[in-house]
């Protein structure tokens, strides 16, 4: 797909459900007694693949357009897979529902696409080897494919090297099945929407610090789910209407989670014109977003913040380019181990567009005020860098070309489709 220099990006837009919210209604509904009734969900590939393996484990789920209604069977009534479990692009599906497979009385594999197979998988295998789990990576790479082996766990204290919901969840989702307590500690916090579906579903959940603990359940009970959407997607817009000429953007119903809305953060350090007004709703907090052209400077983003906008940090860079003075990105490691290597794919693109940028072990350095130019573009499969990249070329003399372009269908479907309908 090219895209070419615009100006005057104007409109309102409702963006897609929240992956991250998405996938856990799936698994949790599928765990609970009763009735699941999600509105909002996202019909991207990450969660269509939650979908399909819950289905595959005997679960019913009716799902009509981003309405989806999942029957439970309850904590102990998942049925064994008769084929593989193929998660897909879905690194979320991969981690969380690994937690859920350790405690069933079934042997699992699991698989996925080439990417997931790359994909570090011994962050999940070590805390659920230690609660008892028989998981073991097929190749001994310590990636997928996965061998699961059901077994009686008991519950752990778990200090997680790394900031990451994924390995949180994977561990307080199996320390549902485990006798006595579970809790995770992180480095910092990251995003809770676990915690908060457990305590609606009525799971014995506690968070201290950075710690979060879980009590063994009995049963979990079905909910209705109101699933705002997802700020991850909301942050190619605001970047679009901060640095576009002429341009201002509403993004109705987004979710501004606390331990999610670093993306806000950022966008106040660097000086950007952003209004908010809160929604008065059930469920997760949420608010529409507005946003105007921006003079912006250059700030340093680092520490507690980065869980908070990890998923943001390649749109943060491109807003970096546009930026008066240097923006410095570190303590986000993380990256390497995304559907691509983050760090390296952004320095690579936005250095053919001729951005001034420079790669660390732990992030980035970006000297904004350059302007781009077009450029062929490598996605490498990797939705959140075509999406940044969408937006670059919006902003870049010239004509710049995404390769792999389709692959924004994981989290946002209809992406281009309403980039082409801000006029």
């Amino acid at each position: 797909m090219i895209f070419s220099k615009r100006t005057g990006l104007k409109g309102t837009l409702t963006i897609p459900g929240d992956k991250s919210i998405s996938h856990r209604s799936i698994m949790l509904g599928s765990l609970a007694d009763g009735i699941t009734e999600v509105h909002g969900f996202l019909n991207g590939a990450d969660c269509i693949s939650s979908m399909n393996c819950f289905r595959e484990m005997g679960v019913t789920i009716d799902h009509n357009g981003d309405t989806v209604i999942i029957h439970g069977k309850g904590l102990h009534g998942l049925q064994a897979p008769k084929e593989t479990l193929d998660v897909g692009n879905s690194g979320t599906t991969t981690r969380l529902m690994s937690g859920i497979l350790a405690a069933q009385n079934f042997k699992s594999r699991v698989i996925g696409d080439a990417s997931i197979c790359r994909r570090p998988m011994k962050r999940i295998i070590t805390p659920l080897s230690l609660m008892g789990a028989d998981i073991v990576s097929e190749n001994g790479n310590d990636c997928a494919p996965l061998l699961i082996t059901g077994k009686p766990l008991h519950g752990i204290h778990y200090d997680s090297p790394v900031a990451s919901a994924q390995v949180k969840s994977c561990i307080l989702l199996a320390g549902l099945y485990a006798a006595g307590e579970t809790s995770v500690t992180e480095p910092y916090v990251s995003r809770n929407h676990t915690e908060l579906m457990f305590d609606a579903f009525g799971v014995d959940i506690k968070t201290s610090g950075t710690t979060a603990i879980v009590k063994p359940a009995d049963k979990l009970y079905g909910q209705k789910i109101m699933i705002p959407g997802d700020i991850s997607s909301a942050a190619y817009f605001i970047a679009a209407g901060l640095i576009t000429p002429d341009s201002c953007i509403t993004i109705k119903n987004v979710g501004i989670n606390n331990t999610r809305d670093g993306i806000l953060e950022v966008v106040k350090m660097m000086g950007g014109t952003i209004t908010y007004d809160r929604l008065d709703q059930p469920g997760e907090p949420a608010a529409d977003i507005t946003v105007q052209t921006s003079d912006l400077k250059g700030c340093v983003i680092e520490g507690s913040l980065i869980p908070k906008l990890i998923d943001e940090i390649p749109i943060i860079a491109i807003m970096a380019c546009f930026a008066k003075g240097q923006t410095v990105i570190k303590d986000a490691q993380e990256l390497k181990v995304k559907e691509s290597n983050r760090i390296d794919v952004m320095v690579q693109n936005l250095s053919a567009m001729g951005a001034d940028i420079t790669a660390t072990d732990d992030g980035m350095i970006i000297h904004g005020g350059k302007p781009l130019h077009g450029a062929v573009i490598d996605s490498h499969l990797d939705h959140r860098i075509a999406m940044s990249f969408a937006i670059a070329g919006l902003n870049a003399d010239g004509d710049t070309e995404i390769l792999g372009s389709d692959c924004v269908n994981i989290s946002y479907p209809t992406f281009y489709q309403d980039l082409a309908g801000l006029r």
